[in-house]
Formats: C-alpha cells, structure tokens, sequence
C-alpha cells in the first residue's frame, strides 16, 4: 500500500522544489506525493483517495479561490484522521493562531526548511507503517 502525500499550491515551482527534497524518498517508494493548484482540486483527490492511504495534506495558504484556511474545516471534515499542516510566506500570529484553531497540526512559513518537514513526515510514515 502506498502511503501518499497531497500538497495543495497554486505556485507550479513548488513540485519541481518538493520532489527535488524528497526525491530519495520518492524513488525508493517510501511514500508518493501528488500535487494541486487549487483547494477545490485538493477536496476532489481526497474524495478520490477513499480509504487509500493518505498520511498527510500540505497546503498553502494564500490561494485564489478557496483559500487553505477555508480548505482546513473541509478536509479535517472529510479525513479527521488525516494530519493538515498549512505553509505560509505570512506566518504572523493571528495566521498561525486561525491555522492551529481550525485544526492544523502545524504551519510552516516559507522558505520551507525542509529539515523539520522531513521530521513531520517521517513521524507519520513511521505511524502508518
């Protein structure tokens, strides 16, 4: 079973950036990662994903549309067992106290140090193993 990683982000370098860290990863199958633009493309996958194993969302913030924080409520509705962490090029107080309320496990802020996203998805990997 594969365990998968959805990242919600309408900047298109932002895949290339993700599978360029993790390609490791990736290539030895320890989990894939599938990549939307939109928040209303990320609640069509996790409809689609069933009962697949989705480990983990990761989700921009500032998106045209539907914004990450208004994604949060309906993807926590939709899998309560699956982890939310938001990433931010704005992480004042007020974005981070909203994000953590509404049920994000936690926000990054970019540039994203991938040392402590690499952390956040091995524990999960670990779990789901």
């Amino acid at each position: 079973m594969t365990l998968l990683i959805l990242v919600v982000d309408d900047e298109s370098d932002v895949e290339l950036l993700f599978r360029q860290q993790f390609r490791r990863d990736l290539r030895a199958g320890r989990f894939s990662m599938e990549f939307v633009q939109s928040a209303s493309m990320a609640l069509q996958r996790i409809t689609d994903a069933g009962n697949q194993s989705l480990i983990l969302i990761l989700s921009d913030i500032n998106m045209p549309g539907m914004s990450g924080l208004e994604l949060l409520p309906k993807a926590k509705a939709m899998r309560p067992d699956v982890p939310v962490i938001m990433i931010t090029a704005y992480g004042d107080a007020e974005t981070r106290r909203k994000a953590l309320e509404s049920g994000a496990e936690a926000l990054l802020t970019k540039p994203i140090d991938f040392g402590v996203l690499r952390s956040e998805i091995d524990s999960r990997v670990e779990r789901a193993a």
